[in-house]
């Protein structure tokens, strides 16, 4: 497994509904700003906890620990976050693919209310000028997924980078994913992602708003039937409801239930391991049923604590979903 995407350091803050608020922000929502602007935020939001980020940085992080050959590719500067990022991945034995660049590393300042929401000021830094000449193709070839972040679609270099990515991975045989992100990001980007997905894509993964942002209606039903065609997998999260996974044309809607009643502390990057144990499972030859189950029990450990990178044993919870399941 290969990811593309945003090399962050999250920066954690504990916050109330009404600190967001007086911030300015859309609650639960992730907004692009400027390092001065992020600062005046975090003024207003004191304290946090340091950690490597990124939405499919850890998606990967969550695939080594499931116990996944898997790479990152993102730009990060010489600087004390950059350095913070490497770290990170390195300490998961995740083969980094860093371009540097010159500038600040990205960070993401992350506003934890009470209700568990999570409301993201995310400053990309040198993340933003990935560039098709930072990719690593040999990292790329190797992988039988290669895995895109919706975000990064912001920069204009940053879709060349993808269409790159996307040619070299289906040049060597691969499967490429993509995450939408979030809903704003579709938002902005409506067109260009539902030409992807019309044509490039082979995995589709978001939660059930950004889907139907996607499809331009209300009805989350009527959202996958317009989103479906020959050899595309659709995930699609729903919360508390669990997920819904289907592919091509007429294959089934799965639906699988969340299971219990996981302890909520910090939705960050929730959807961000659900898409990790869905693509461990699936690169294993498992049925949806099992890729979404596995991404729901995930997802259930990393909301559990503080941070968006799991803390626990994933390897042992794919254990319990894959048992049997060869590796493909």
């Amino acid at each position: 497994m290969c990811g593309i995407g945003s090399a962050l350091v999250d920066v954690l803050v504990e916050a109330s509904v009404a600190e967001v608020v007086a911030c300015g922000l859309v609650k639960g929502s992730m907004q692009l700003m400027d390092l001065e602007s992020a600062e005046v935020v975090h003024a207003r939001a004191p304290g946090g906890v340091e950690r490597s980020g990124g939405s499919v940085a850890n998606t990967v992080a969550g695939l080594a620990s499931l116990g996944a050959r898997a790479g990152f590719i993102g730009k990060v500067a010489d600087d004390r976050f950059g350095r913070v990022f490497g770290a990170g991945l390195t300490e998961l034995g995740v083969a980094f693919g860093r371009a540097n660049g010159v500038g600040a590393t990205g960070r993401c300042l992350i506003l934890v209310t009470p209700d568990a929401d999570r409301t993201m000021c995310t400053t990309l830094g040198v993340a933003a000028t990935l560039g098709p000449d930072d990719l690593d193709e040999a990292l790329i070839q190797r992988a039988a997924v290669t895995y895109l972040e919706g975000y990064l679609w912001d920069e204009p270099q940053a879709k060349d980078a993808f269409r790159k990515a996307i040619a070299v991975a289906h040049a060597g045989g691969g499967r490429v994913a993509m995450s939408m992100s979030d809903p704003f990001c579709v938002d902005r980007h409506r067109a260009e992602f539902a030409a992807l997905a019309a044509r490039d894509l082979d995995i589709l993964l978001g939660n059930d708003a950004e889907l139907c942002s996607l499809m331009e209606v209300d009805d989350l039903a009527e959202a996958c039937r317009r989103v479906r065609r020959p050899g595309l997998i659709v995930s699609v999260t729903r919360g508390a409801l669990g997920a819904w996974a289907f592919e091509g044309t007429d294959g089934p809607i799965v639906e699988v239930p969340v299971e219990g009643s996981p302890r909520v502390v910090d939705t960050t990057g929730a959807g961000d391991l659900f898409a990790a144990g869905f693509l461990f499972a699936l690169c294993r030859g498992s049925e949806l049923q099992a890729c979404a189950r596995l991404g729901n029990l995930t997802a259930a450990e990393v909301i559990s604590h503080v941070g968006a990178r799991p803390e626990h044993d994933l390897a042992a919870i794919a254990a319990t979903v894959l048992e049997g399941v060869e590796a493909r």
